[in-house]
């Protein structure tokens, strides 16, 4: 009886990493497609706050392939304790965190200054709500497989969806805000609250990557 149960839970193990390896590698991907589209539409717009969230969404790529590495390397090894590959992807992930920040503070306060506005605002509208819509499911699956499997890690890794998600629904805010008032500075405010949030993942980053703990505050 016991081998059987013990067949059946080292079976249900099996499953539930590869459907971490599977989310992760969903994860990294998604962020791709969301980073071209995001960066295309508010380049064309002039979006700033669209422009951002795209650039953001290429960052989290980075990050995103540290978490697919550290996920498979659980399957075939076992352990969660991070190794250089996963602290190299955390600290270029938290510099260019920084970076974008800095860039859209900069960008944000020029616009402020000369009054400029969006061309458009549409798209932000819907890519933010096709975003919320998957990082919500993302971040349920990865609670439940993390849950499943006692990982740390992966609970983690769903709290800092969860962030992304934040920054989706201040996208929505901003471009939903701009459609239906015209007032261009909300824009400026949209890229401010994406750059408040880069900020703070990026500072997350460097210290998971100092401490070497995957476990971060984000969605806390």
């Amino acid at each position: 009886m016991n081998g059987t149960e013990t067949k059946d839970n080292n079976g249900a193990t099996e499953k539930y990493l590869k459907i971490a390896v599977i989310l992760a590698v969903i994860t990294v991907f998604y962020n791709i497609i969301e980073g071209l589209v995001s960066v295309y539409f508010g380049y064309k717009d002039e979006t700033l706050s669209l422009f951002g969230f795209g650039i953001d969404s290429f960052v989290e790529v980075i990050s995103g392939i540290g978490i697919w590495h550290l996920t498979h390397r659980i399957k075939k090894q076992g352990t969660e304790k991070m190794d250089k590959f996963e602290i190299t992807a955390l600290k270029v992930t938290g510099f260019s965190f920084y970076l974008l920040s800095a860039g859209l503070v900069i960008s944000a306060a020029i616009n402020f200054f000369y009054g400029s506005k969006p061309e458009a605002t549409i798209p932000g509208i819907i890519i933010s709500l096709i975003s919320i819509a998957a990082m919500w499911l993302l971040i349920e699956y990865k609670l439940k497989t993390g849950k499943a499997l006692n990982s740390e890690a992966i609970i983690a890794d769903a709290n800092c969806t969860r962030t992304c998600m934040y920054l989706s629904i201040i996208l929505l805010i901003a471009s939903a805000g701009y459609q239906l008032t015209g007032l261009g500075f909300l824009d400026s405010i949209g890229a401010l609250g994406i750059a408040y949030f880069s900020f703070k993942e990026g500072k997350e980053s460097l210290e998971k990557a100092e401490s070497k703990n995957i476990a971060c505050s984000c969605g806390h």
